[in-house]
């Protein structure tokens, strides 16, 4: 998958649009994407400062799950189960989540996903399981 292709499905969701998801990175052969996006008012939890609301963080996740997936099968995958755990409170201007493949099988995929602020810390890690059955 080309990185036009792989930009054009994540710009392809008006969802995905709305968010303003950036694709930063992808590795097709290690099943790696870094999807990145900007923290506006509309996604804080604070009146006062940005502060990320952990929606948005579990957003970010399930999508950079998905993506890391659509480079083995082509296509955007469903998700089926899906984990976040929250280390601290995402600051700053950006949040860049790096999705990695942990298995994918005929069926079912695993992915880990790690998400870090314009800062570089660590802010929540995902785990994600989607159907890989599906198939371009």
């Amino acid at each position: 998958m080309t990185r036009d292709e792989l930009t054009a499905m994540v710009r392809g969701c008006p969802f995905h649009r709305f968010l303003d998801l950036q694709l930063d990175d992808f590795d097709e052969e290690q099943g790696v994407v870094t999807l990145s996006l900007v923290a506006r008012e509309e996604f804080s939890r604070s009146e006062d400062q940005v502060e990320l609301h952990g929606g948005v963080i579990a957003t970010l996740i399930d999508i950079a799950g998905d993506y890391a997936v659509a480079l083995k099968t082509g296509c955007g995958v469903p998700t089926i189960n899906m984990s976040v755990d929250y280390l601290r409170l995402a600051r700053g201007a950006k949040a860049i989540a790096t999705a990695r493949i942990a298995k994918c099988g005929r069926s079912i995929a695993v992915v880990t996903i790690e998400v870090c602020d314009e800062t570089g810390a660590k802010v929540a890690i995902g785990r994600g399981t989607y159907s890989s059955a599906v198939r371009a």
